[in-house]
């Protein structure tokens, strides 16, 4: 089973999320397997990368930014074309491996909801197995 998570987020960021996943790696009773983080919203992410340096999360958003800027030619009515891209650049969902009952991440990672047209009211979802 799935369990949902809600979240309010910013105009723009990552969001760390990392132990709100432990957490529910935990309560699912599993010691080895994989977890489903996942996102479903179009123009929002789940990514991992460094937690260690804030700079790291600024540097992405700015790297995002000059990759995918807001074009004038862009069609979509609603105005977050860029915010479609940069959430495809990044992904909706990650897969964690399982040990010993916590997610097996690096020294220095951590799972992040990344948000690009906010500010808004998000879901996001784990499941361990």
């Amino acid at each position: 089973m799935a369990r949902e998570f809600s979240l309010k987020t910013p105009r723009e960021g990552f969001i760390n999320i990392t132990e709100t996943v432990a957490g529910a790696v935990r309560e699912s009773g599993v010691a080895d397997g994989v977890c489903l983080v996942y996102c479903p919203h179009t123009t929002a992410g789940i990514t991992i990368n460094e937690n260690a340096d804030p700079d790291v999360v600024r540097d992405m958003l700015i790297g995002l930014e000059r990759a995918f800027p807001d074009r004038p030619e862009f069609l979509h009515s609603e105005g977050n074309s860029s915010a479609h891209l940069k959430a495809s650049a990044i992904g909706s969902s990650v897969y964690v491996i399982v040990s010993a009952g916590r997610p097996l991440l690096g020294t220095w990672q951590g799972i992040y909801f990344c948000e690009f047209d906010g500010p808004r009211s998000r879901r996001f979802f784990v499941k361990v197995m």
